[in-house]
């Protein structure tokens, strides 16, 4: 059976922020499936900051996309031809091969996930990658030890919304997030039991956080960089831990960008800077999805997510995400 797919290229390298036509929707015909082979029809995928860095032809911590092919992501689909022992033809899967509406992948790509505990789409937000980068941030990188006040940075984000309830869980005495517009900011607090928010938009973001942690602060979960970083350090106090899981400010600079001018604030400080990537992090899914999944079902974890209908609008998603416009876990649904 010939199989033809859409999906969505990358037609051009982004100079500066991406527009519309850095992008091609193509018709494809998929090869035939080899032993140990399935075929996917996609039914979500996921779009995030980090792969604006792929877009552009330099070396990083993972292969940067080719230009005139198919992108990459995370998705959740039905898998509607197997040859592959152990991964049955109506299995969901997630698996990495997104931005197309049928996906031909060795069975070892791909995960079954169970859709009894939790809906598809949740496997790409709170129990996917998003999900684990939280918890590996707060529980590995940056500690949260009990009475540790921490910070947070796109909070309202699909990281940040279940960073600042983690936090909380272990022990933090008070959570801080930051996030973009009133609107954010109320449902960190209303929704996501921040005790407390900072607009960014509105500037003077040091000392607004020094009023909302006089004190100082002692964990940041650092998604911005520039600004942020910068004001994090401002006030960490002795032994702080900085969990750098992303920069979304600088994802689309031109010119390098400068680092915080107070870098050796954190040094008297004895303070740690900590990378983190959640792929060095995968062996900790089985534990992550035991913890979250029943805290999913009974309210304990409270997601949000915006939605996006159809392939063809994925580009749209994408740009959306780098300018904060979801709250969330940012999805596009495939019709």
């Amino acid at each position: 059976m010939t199989v033809v797919s859409t999906e969505i290229r990358l037609a051009a390298r982004p100079v500066g922020e991406p527009r519309p036509t850095d992008f091609e929707i193509v018709r494809a015909e998929l090869p035939e499936l080899a032993e140990g082979q399935i075929l996917v029809r996609n039914t979500w995928m996921s779009v995030d900051p980090y792969m604006r860095g792929r877009m552009d032809d330099v070396p990083s911590y993972i292969p940067p996309f080719r230009l005139g092919e198919a992108l990459e992501g995370g998705a959740i689909g039905e898998v509607v031809a197997s040859r592959a022992d152990g991964v049955p033809v109506g299995a969901t899967v997630s698996h990495f091969l997104g931005w197309r509406e049928y996906a031909v992948l060795d069975a070892a790509a791909a995960t079954v996930v169970d859709t009894a505990i939790a809906p598809p789409e949740a496997y790409l937000g709170p129990l996917g990658t998003t999900g684990l980068t939280a918890y590996a941030a707060l529980t590995e990188t940056a500690p949260v030890r009990p009475g540790d006040v921490v910070f947070v940075s796109a909070a309202a984000g699909a990281v940040g919304s279940v960073a600042g309830q983690l936090a909380r869980e272990l022990g933090a005495s008070r959570v801080i997030g930051s996030a973009g517009g009133p609107e954010k900011v109320k449902k960190l607090v209303d929704v996501f039991g921040f005790d407390t928010a900072i607009d960014y938009r509105e500037g003077l973001l040091s000392q607004r956080l020094g009023e909302a942690a006089p004190d100082g602060i002692d964990v940041y979960v650092d998604n911005v960089g520039g600004d942020h970083l910068e004001a994090a350090i401002d006030h960490i106090r002795p032994g702080g831990r900085i969990a750098m899981v992303g920069a979304v400010a600088a994802y689309n600079a031109t010119e390098p960008v400068p680092g915080p001018r107070n870098l050796y604030r954190a040094a008297y400080q004895e303070a740690s800077l900590r990378g983190m990537l959640v792929t060095s992090h995968l062996h900790r899914f089985p534990e992550w999805i035991a913890h979250a999944a029943p805290r999913l079902a009974d309210g304990r974890l409270r997601t949000e997510q915006t939605v996006v209908e159809g392939l063809e609008h994925a580009p749209d998603a994408f740009l959306g995400v780098l300018t904060g416009a979801n709250t969330g876990k940012m999805l596009v649904r495939l019709t």
